[in-house]
Parts: C-alpha cells; sequence; structure tokens
C-alpha cells in the first residue's frame, strides 16, 4: 500500500459551496441593471468557470464587448463586499480534512480564482492557516488547466505529484492534474452543467460526496 502524499482541491465546487454569494453578487448587479434575477439553478453550474461565465449568463455578452469588463468589475466588487453569507465546506468535507490532519497528511487548495478573494475568504471560514498551500488563479503567471499551479502546490505542500491527489469539478481541473502527473478525481457533487461529460475528461476516478475522497488516500502499488 502507498500512503497519498497531498491532497489539493480546487476551491468553487469542490472544497467550498460558493454558489449563493456569487449567484447574490450576479443578480445584484442584473438589479442595478434593470434587469430580472436568475434563478439560483440555473447560475449553479457555471460558478465553477468564475466571473467571466457568470457574466455572460447574465447579460448575453462575450469578454470581447466593451460593455463586458464594466459588467465585470461590477460583479467582483459585488462579490467582494459580500464573500462569505453563506459560503461553507461541502457536506463531510471538514470531515475529510480532519482526517487528513489527523494522519498528517497535507492538504491545499489549487484555484483560479485571484488571490484577494481567495484567501480572505478562506479566513473567514478559518481555512486558511490549515492549509498547507493556497495557490491562486494569479500566483503564477498559468493558471489551470497549465500544470504549474498544482506543480507548485505540490512543491508548497511537500509531496510529489505522482504520489498526490487533486480534487475538482471542472475539465480544466482533470486536464492540468493529470499533465501535472496526479491522481485527478471529478468532484460529482460540484457545479456540473447538465451537458457536462465528466466520464470523457480522463480522470482516475469520481466521488459523489466528499467522504468518498477518503477511499482513495490509500491506494496500491
Amino acid at each position: 500500500m502507498r500512503e497519498t502524499q497531498a491532497v489539493l482541491f480546487d476551491l468553487d465546487g469542490t472544497l467550498l459551496d460558493t454558489s449563493h454569494d456569487m449567484g447574490s453578487a450576479l443578480n445584484r448587479l442584473l438589479v442595478e441593471h434593470g434587469r430580472q434575477p436568475l434563478p439560483f439553478a440555473q447560475i449553479r453550474s457555471k460558478v465553477s468557470h468564475g466571473a467571466n461565465a457568470l457574466v455572460k449568463l447574465g447579460f448575453n455578452l462575450h469578454p470581447e464587448d466593451p460593455r463586458f469588463e464594466p459588467l465585470r468589475n461590477g460583479f467582483l466588487r459585488y462579490y467582494e463586499q459580500d464573500l462569505c453569507s453563506h459560503t461553507c465546506l461541502f457536506d463531510g468535507m471538514n470531515k475529510v480534512l480532519g482526517y487528513l490532519e489527523a494522519y498528517d497528511l497535507p492538504w491545499g487548495v489549487v484555484t483560479n480564482k485571484p488571490a484577494y478573494l481567495t484567501e480572505p475568504l478562506l479566513q473567514q471560514l478559518g481555512l486558511l492557516t490549515r492549509a498547507a498551500c493556497v495557490v491562486s488563479g494569479d500566483t503564477l503567471s498559468t493558471r489551470k488547466p497549465c500544470p504549474e499551479p498544482l506543480l507548485y502546490g505540490c512543491r508548497l505542500a511537500g509531496g510529489e505529484p505522482a504520489a498526490s491527489l487533486f480534487i475538482g469539478d471542472a475539465e480544466r481541473d482533470i486536464r492540468a492534474g493529470r499533465d501535472a502527473g496526479m491522481t485527478t478525481l471529478i468532484a460529482t457533487f460540484g457545479y456540473l452543467a447538465g451537458d457536462d461529460q465528466p466520464e470523457a475528461w480522463g480522470a482516475d476516478g469520481m466521488v459523489d460526496q466528499p467522504e468518498d475522497i477518503l477511499g482513495w488516500i490509500w491506494t496500491n502499488e
């Protein structure tokens, strides 16, 4: 049996359920611009893809449109003002983190979310000092699906990539993890959209609830 040396998580839709606070920021922006709020179920599947995807959903604009960037800035302003009203660990995730910590297995976060949002959010939830690494979308010059943020996270956490685990809920997560040489798991409890095909992403496995991750901590050589 081989022990996993480090466990890294995507943030939105994997470690944390941020959908209500991000959805609230989008709906506040829509109301500001005289539009009707969107149903939460419609917003949820786009949350993992960040501000650009949410603004595109709400206003049917592409990033090249000159109206897009001011709207994106408005969304980020609303979100920064109210990062953590409803955000929480997914049910069962605290048990997973507690298990890792009990066995001195380092865990960390690798996200495309910028550091000015990532770190205060983790701080408010009491997770920042528990994490062995926090790699945000602007920590390096590249971000997922490039593997460099994951390789950097492994170095910070003290795990060899080939003996480390990465869990995410988007195709770019799995691509980054595979290219980094890590074992990859899809968090199906996250923000997958109806037209996603996770079985085609090439992950090593899927987990339907956070506790399922524990079955991957010890692996056969």
